[in-house]
This record gives structure tokens, C-alpha cells and sequence, in this order.
């Protein structure tokens, strides 16, 4: 297998990013139902142990539902998964399956993986590709606002350099 310079793949630009983003976007919806399926699960194995206070209710989901505590509980658990996905994949390879499909490598600027930190920091100002609109103000350097952020930055590979990869 060659070993690339992943310092000299240019800067991706806005359109490709946008449309790895909806690969990944189905991806994480994807996530987040299996997730809340088993966030559920756990929820409903709680309340078989006595550990959730059925109020009179008849079903799970109407205690679920009427308690913000229980709602939140398991929406953060839903989200936490789809935190990981992302980190999992931008630290191990430096790719999710949407950016492998579009050839985009998330990379730092040395051209070396980022780390779960880093990754993690990228969540918020990448929530739902927001902050790549930032490359329509920012057109010559082509970072985000969470590349700019991070010190990273999003290339596009080579097919040779995307073969194999994730």
C-alpha cells in the first residue's frame, strides 16, 4: 500500500462538503433510531425492575413522555451516540462513510489524524454543516468555521489515496 503526503490534497470545497454531509446526515439518523431503540429498551428493563415510577400511567411511552426528566435522559443518550459516531470515525480514519464516498479526509493541518479532543471540539460549530457556510465568505483558504476553530482542515483525496481507506 503507497504512503500518500496527505499535506498536498487541496482544501475541499463548499458543494462536496455539503453533499457528504447528507450521506452522513442519514448515517446519523440512522444512529440515533438504533440508539433510542436501545435507550428504550434500557427504559423499559428499568421500569420491569421497579425503578420507574409508572404514575398510573398504562404505557412506557406515556411516562416517557410526560416526564422531562426521562425525555431528556434519553434524547442526550440518543445524541451522545451520534456524538460518537462522528468522533469514532474523524479519529480513527479521518473519514465517516460520507466523506470516504465524496473522497473528504478530515485531517490536521500536518496532515495527521485529529484527536478524540479535537473531535469533540468540532462538534458544536459543525452541527448539521452550519459552519461550513463559512466557505462562502472564506473562498481562498476553504476552512470552515470549526476547521479554522480546530486548526484542521477537510482535503479532497486522490481515488489511490481514498482506496482502502476507513
Amino acid at each position: 500500500m503507497p504512503i500518500f503526503d496527505y499535506t498536498q490534497f487541496p482544501r475541499a470545497g463548499l458543494l462536496r462538503r455539503l453533499a457528504s454531509g447528507v450521506y452522513d446526515l442519514l448515517l446519523a439518523i440512522a444512529v440515533y433510531m438504533v440508539a433510542g431503540a436501545l435507550g428504550f429498551a434500557i427504559f423499559a428493563i428499568f421500569a420491569a425492575m421497579g425503578l420507574v415510577d409508572m404514575s398510573g400511567s398504562e404505557h412506557l411511552i406515556e411516562v416517557q413522555q410526560s416526564s422531562l426528566l426521562y425525555s431528556g435522559l434519553i434524547y442526550l443518550w440518543n445524541l451522545l451516540w451520534v456524538a460518537y459516531f462522528f468522533v469514532y470515525f474523524w479519529n480513527k480514519s479521518g473519514q465517516t462513510l460520507g466523506m470516504k464516498a465524496w473522497r473528504l479526509r478530515l485531517q490536521n493541518t500536518d496532515g495527521t489524524l485529529i484527536s478524540k479532543t479535537t473531535a469533540i471540539k468540532r462538534l458544536v460549530p459543525t452541527l448539521l454543516g452550519l459552519g461550513n457556510l463559512w466557505l462562502i465568505i472564506d473562498r481562498t483558504n476553504k476552512q470552515s468555521l470549526q476547521d479554522k476553530m480546530t486548526n484542521t482542515e477537510v482535503v479532497l483525496l486522490s481515488l489511490a489515496a481514498n482506496r482502502g481507506r476507513l
